[in-house]
């Protein structure tokens, strides 16, 4: 079940709109007494001719797009390290002209007993383009929530990509979130 959060302004970098973003996750780990906190950042294409339909392919932390377009860079299981642990690479400009759209989200694994983004310390995303920053949140509006979009890429009729900052909580797992996250930004 989708849960509004803010949404909003389109950001782009001039006329080419964005071409290679990265997106960067980070969590304090569980304390020594507890289960390991996982997170994933998930990724899921759209088609031109159903950029609201199922996804033509979701990619995570053990796959990539089928043409090396998004890939998974840095990947945690714990959130051990400094700063952003986790991260993944959408090289827009490469994606083939038949996807429209891209839906990025967050979310935590349930394997070790319910946990939402309120039960996480120091949880954080970041959205960038080189050094310009498109979306930093810390999921604070998303405290109920197991899982969360956080940014939509578009792809206009002229081939330009837009970023769209898209916070949203859903109460979902990892499997389902995947297949339903991308209804979230349905005019």
């Amino acid at each position: 079940m989708a849960r509004q959060g803010r949404g909003g302004s389109r950001v782009s970098s001039g006329n080419k709109g964005p071409v290679k973003v990265e997106v960067r996750l980070k969590w304090d780990p569980s304390r020594f007494d507890q289960p390991p906190h996982h997170l994933d950042i998930i990724a899921a294409t759209y088609s031109a001719d159903a950029p609201y339909g199922p996804p033509v392919y979701v990619v995570h932390y053990d796959s990539r797009s089928p043409d090396g377009t998004i890939n998974m860079s840095r990947h945690s299981r714990t959130g051990q390290g400094l700063g952003y642990v986790e991260a993944m690479t959408l090289e827009l400009d490469r994606l083939a002209a038949s996807f429209a759209r891209v839906v990025v989200g967050v979310v935590i694994h349930q394997n070790t007993g319910p946990k939402t983004f309120g039960d996480l310390s120091n949880a954080g995303v970041l959205v960038v383009e080189g050094y310009r920053e498109l979306l930093k949140d810390d999921f604070a509006q998303l405290a109920g929530s197991t899982a969360g979009t956080v940014a939509e890429f578009t792809r206009d009729a002229s081939g330009t990509w837009e970023f769209h900052p898209m916070v949203r909580g859903f109460d979902s797992e990892p499997v389902a979130f995947a297949a339903e996250m991308g209804a979230a930004g349905r005019p």
